[in-house]
């Protein structure tokens, strides 16, 4: 099991003040993939001290230091996950709704086809965009 986010903050040795605890624990606590502006109007809820800027910096911070995962996902605007453990994403083109999922087979692929390129795989994402099959 992995630790959690705000474990790992301490392990790498970030100052734990209270509006990095808030915004940790919005970020622990969403089922989503939020964007800072939503990680903010969250975090806002719990402490109306804490300031955009604030949450900024702390999630530059926390991507700087591997402790999310900063998300793309074909939009204007980036994404946090703060699950590290390895799994892949299928975006819904239609709502932009974000599925994650785990696939042994995609591993054991991703990791032959390096081998077979001459590489030992250390890291890869994978984004797979789709529309909701009709009925």
């Amino acid at each position: 099991m992995t630790a959690s986010l705000q474990d790992r903050c301490i392990t790498a040795g970030l100052k734990m003040t209270g509006q990095r605890k808030v915004i940790i624990s919005v970020l622990e606590n969403s089922v989503d993939h939020p964007s800072v502006e939503m990680v903010y109007e969250r975090a806002k809820a719990e402490d109306a001290s804490i300031s955009l800027a604030t949450v900024y910096r702390t999630m530059n911070l926390l991507d700087e230091l591997d402790l999310v995962i900063r998300h793309d996902f074909n939009e204007s605007f980036s994404r946090y996950d703060v699950n590290v453990d390895d799994h892949y994403h299928l975006i819904d083109a239609e709502n932009n709704d974000v599925i994650e999922f785990e696939n042994g087979e995609v591993e054991e692929i991703v990791t032959r086809v390096a081998a077979e390129l001459g590489y030992d795989l250390i890291d890869h994402r994978l984004e797979l965009y789709g529309r909701k099959r009709k009925a």
